[in-house]
């Protein structure tokens, strides 16, 4: 390619002499192992071009992707009385773009990058950004939800009147519970994120940044995620964070609240930033009820296991040899697993680990006082994880264990309400800091 003047990334024109006589093709130059040229039209799709009998111009060249962090720095569009928002950047799919050199989606965005793509969230409110971490959901860990959650708390004490982190999809129901429980906030965090990159035709993007930006301005004061409610680009739906959970691997409208109703609407208007309104279904945590608090203490040593016909108790006895601090059993139905693990199950919590049962069913609670394998689980010592997700019982557990090692500590905070993740039941929980 650059024996014929350009090179990937280059936006470039072609015209080509074919038997029903020229044609012409406009698009960014991709990379290529053939003698073709490769080339990704405006309607997304990739054509490959013989270079013979083609005309070429360079109609612009490629920029260097930038990475970076900015600092308290003010972004976008200025207007007088507008709110003041946080973009924390993490990374993911809604902060990507094809990188042509490899031809592969990265997490290069810049929080100026995404304000830049996305000029309506300067008409909604001033916009500051910083870029916390630029990397895949899947390479999240307790440490960095730490240091995330660290960076809200800063926002807001420095006068941000709400927070969006922008976040990979396929973790983020992981670091909204998460959030969830480390942070009491008097303001809106809302988590975003994308299916399908910016530069693509049918890319959700733009519509949820600009949705979880009206959010963030309102009178709401918890953790939520804010993604497309259906395969249009009608309306998102907001979501609890320790309720949300990801439901398909692609589809626009992945998320869903589970055992919860959302607890409201975003009907977006792609014509006028001013028209788009919420709806809210249920309650939630109004705007200043409550003092920010940061409560970040985590252990890390805890595992979420599977369990499945004919599962050997062995799994169980692995984490518990390798010094594992709790377990979350993801059992069958009401919660069960075989009559062989309650022996092992019956170990781990005399050794002071708590086990925590789930279902994999997903809607519905657990209640193990209904079958003998059930009541034999309850006298091992298990803790009932009523109608949490597996992953909210995981992170919470975590969480718990961080703030005391007293099992009986344990099993009353486990049962409690902390951020809206036991349906129905609704509690402030006062942590002791010694």
């Amino acid at each position: 390619m650059q024996k014929l003047g350009f090179g990937e990334g280059d936006r470039i024109r072609i015209k080509k002499e074919t038997d029903s006589g020229v044609v012409v093709y406009e698009g960014i130059v991709m990379p290529t192992a053939s003698r073709n040229i490769a080339i990704k039209l405006d309607s997304g799709y990739n054509i490959g071009i013989r270079p013979e009998n083609a005309e070429i111009e360079v109609i612009s060249r490629a920029e260097v992707l930038k990475e970076g962090t900015t600092e308290g720095k003010q972004i976008g569009k200025v207007k007088e009385g507008l709110p003041i928002l946080s973009i924390l950047s993490t990374g993911g799919t809604i902060a990507s773009k094809v990188d042509y050199r490899t031809g592969a989606v990265s997490p290069q965005f810049s929080t100026e990058d995404i304000l830049e793509a996305i000029p309506e969230l300067g008409e909604i409110a001033k916009i500051r950004g910083k870029v916390v971490y630029s990397i895949l959901s899947e390479n999240m860990r307790a440490e960095y939800w730490r240091k995330l959650a660290a960076e809200v708390y800063n926002e807001i004490k420095n006068g941000a009147e709400g927070i969006i982190v922008t976040h990979g999809t396929d973790t983020m129901g992981y670091t909204a519970a998460a959030l969830s429980f480390m942070l009491q906030t008097p303001v809106p965090v809302v988590l975003v994120g994308s299916q399908r990159s910016s530069d693509r035709p049918s890319s959700d993007a733009a519509m949820n940044a600009i949705c979880a930006a009206k959010v963030a301005c309102s009178d709401l004061a918890e953790v939520v995620v804010v993604m497309h409610g259906n395969t249009s680009d009608d309306f998102s739906f907001i979501h609890r964070g320790t309720k949300v959970r990801k439901m398909h691997t692609s589809a626009r409208d992945a998320f869903q609240s589970v055992n919860d109703v959302p607890i409201g609407k975003v009907y977006y208007d792609a014509s006028s930033v001013e028209e788009i309104r919420l709806e809210f279904f249920s309650d939630y945590k109004k705007r200043g009820e409550n003092e920010l608090e940061l409560r970040d203490r985590f252990e890390e040593k805890c595992c979420l296991i599977k369990f499945y016909p004919g599962a050997d108790p062995a799994i169980l006895e692995f984490f518990i040899a390798q010094g594992y601090k709790g377990i979350v059993l993801e059992g069958t139905g009401l919660g069960h697993v075989s009559a062989e693990w309650i022996p092992s199950v019956a170990s781990a919590i005399k050794r002071g680990i708590p086990v925590v049962a789930t279902s994999q069913c997903l809607y519905g609670t657990i209640c193990d006082r209904v079958y003998d394998t059930g009541r034999d689980l309850l006298h091992a010592g298990i803790i009932e994880g009523e109608d949490m997700l597996p992953e909210t019982a995981l992170v919470k557990l975590m969480w718990v264990l961080g703030q005391t090692t007293d099992m009986e500590e344990v099993r009353r905070l486990m049962h409690e309400n902390v951020a809206g993740e036991i349906r129905g039941r609704r509690t402030k929980v006062s942590i002791s800091s010694s």
